[in-house]
């Protein structure tokens, strides 16, 4: 009886990808409400650009004007509505039991410090100066690494339509991932976005997710061992 209430009141807990995914989605209703030449400048006032942070100067820059914060508000612009959808189904698959694991405060933390250096990543590969890269696609790569740092060998339960019904179906995480870059590459061909996924992203958010669970997975052990009364 004790475990199943601590079972209950952790999955009360869970206000992290909630939150996450509200704002991820009203983000994308508000720019998309904008006219055309709305929406650019929108992406081109909050997206990140290209082409700096690469040094010193362009830092103390960056940090005195205040648009290295950019590389966390890009995180919530999308370009279209098939990549918005992408990331918010991989970030319910994979974040609410990374959130679960790990805590709201934490799983926040990876989501959006995996998706700023994801984009920090996209910057500095990206030669060409003043391209515009969006998207949570870094942060959720971030996410999905840190999971798999936590849970190699796990099954994650989701909902298939199979037939005339949905069925509750659990699939090998691996398989997952590999959908979730299928997916990245058809996303890049379509849409006004056309051949633009900024692939050094999508890596170095994954790395990171790796190496911040790895890093914190001790921490992570006590706080289950203290929500389990152990």
């Amino acid at each position: 009886m004790f475990i199943g209430i601590q079972t209950r009141r952790q999955r009360r807990l869970l206000w992290a990808t909630p939150l996450l995914f509200a704002t991820l989605w009203v983000a994308y209703i508000v720019s998309a409400m904008r006219a055309p030449a709305g929406r650019i400048a929108t992406a081109l006032d909050w997206g990140v650009l290209t082409g700096g942070l690469d040094s010193v100067a362009a830092w103390q820059a960056a940090m005195a004007d205040g648009s290295v914060l950019r590389l966390v508000s890009g995180l919530f612009l999308h370009a279209d509505w098939i990549h918005l959808l992408g990331n918010l189904v991989f970030l319910l698959i994979f974040g609410l039991p990374a959130e679960r694991t790990m805590g709201g405060r934490r799983f926040l933390l990876l989501f959006l410090l995996g998706g700023a250096v994801a984009n920090l990543a996209a910057v500095l590969a990206i030669g060409a100066p003043d391209r515009v890269v969006i998207g949570a696609s870094g942060a959720v790569s971030a996410v999905i690494g840190a999971y798999l740092a936590l849970f190699p060998g796990a099954r994650l339960g989701v909902v298939l339509p199979l037939g005339l019904f949905l069925e509750f179906v659990r699939v090998p995480a691996f398989l997952l991932i590999g959908l979730w870059v299928l997916l990245q590459v058809l996303f890049a061909y379509s849409g006004p976005a056309f051949g633009a996924v900024a692939w050094p992203a999508h890596i170095a958010g994954f790395l990171f997710g790796v190496v911040f669970a790895l890093l914190t997975k001790a921490a992570i052990a006590r706080r289950l061992r203290r929500s389990r009364g152990y």
